[in-house]
């Protein structure tokens, strides 16, 4: 399916030291199916950058995922949030968060064009340099992003928040292009221990250069301070893990891309 962009409601954002935070919301498309993103860059910055997709939680493409491209783009980074399930298909409720994921995901097509749309977005930018791109995910997001790398996504870097470890599609040997992080939580009930345990033998039977950070107490959805208000036990934000998560990915990028 061939995919179609276009910006729309542009804002500004004024950064420390300087820099000028700019960002653009995207109206998109996967086939006939209009989507909208949003990107974020700094503006103070002449030379290109590397690319970072964001893919959103299960909620859709929220204010969480666009804080978090903006957290990005002060980084230094250019960053896309894109839309895994539909322009306006956002919510609160799990039940409709559930209905959204299983439209999205009954056809593991549907989620590699959407993917891939958005790849090919962030990666004609004019801001980004298109030998250096990355992906964070979140919760669902994460999900879908391990499961691009492991089908060989064109990516330097991956990075995921209690994101899901399962493979659709078990990685092969040599498959994986990008580094990989995953931050997970040992209180994390939707990500147990054996679901960790089976990841690290799938990655290390595929020759993947990934690292696993396990935060003390920290439960699903850990980086959202909305993840309370949902009234699911199994969620519940961390301020301390939100941090630490935060600090190692800037860490890891940098460690990737150079700076």
């Amino acid at each position: 399916m061939k995919a179609h962009w276009m910006l729309t409601t542009f804002l500004s954002f004024a950064s420390t030291a300087g820099a000028a935070v700019k960002t653009k919301a995207v109206d998109y498309t996967d086939g006939t199916t209009p989507l909208q993103g949003f990107l974020a860059w700094d503006d103070s910055a002449k030379e290109k950058r590397p690319g970072i997709l964001v893919v959103h939680e299960w909620w859709g493409h929220n204010q969480h995922a666009r804080n978090q491209a903006l957290r990005l783009a002060k980084a230094g980074y250019v960053a896309f949030a894109l839309d895994m399930f539909g322009k306006g298909k956002v919510t609160t409720h799990p039940k409709e968060a559930q209905t959204f994921v299983a439209e999205a995901s009954k056809d593991p097509k549907t989620m590699d064009a959407r993917f891939q749309a958005a790849m090919g977005f962030l990666k004609n930018d004019p801001h980004v340099d298109p030998t250096k791109l990355g992906a964070i995910g979140y919760c669902f997001g994460g999900g879908v992003l391990l499961n691009e790398v492991r089908q060989g996504a064109d990516l330097q870097a991956a990075a995921t928040f209690h994101g899901s470890l399962k493979a659709q599609t078990p990685a092969k040997p040599g498959a994986i292009k990008a580094r990989i992080l995953v931050m997970t939580g040992d209180a994390e009930p939707t990500i147990p221990p054996e679901q960790v345990d089976a990841f690290r033998k799938e990655m290390t039977e595929a020759g993947a250069k990934f690292e696993i950070i396990s935060y003390p107490g920290a439960k699903h959805a850990f980086t959202n301070p909305d993840a309370d208000k949902a009234g699911m036990p199994a969620l519940a934000y961390s301020a301390e893990a939100d941090q630490k998560s935060w600090a190692a990915l800037l860490a890891f990028l940098k460690d990737v891309f150079g700076s």
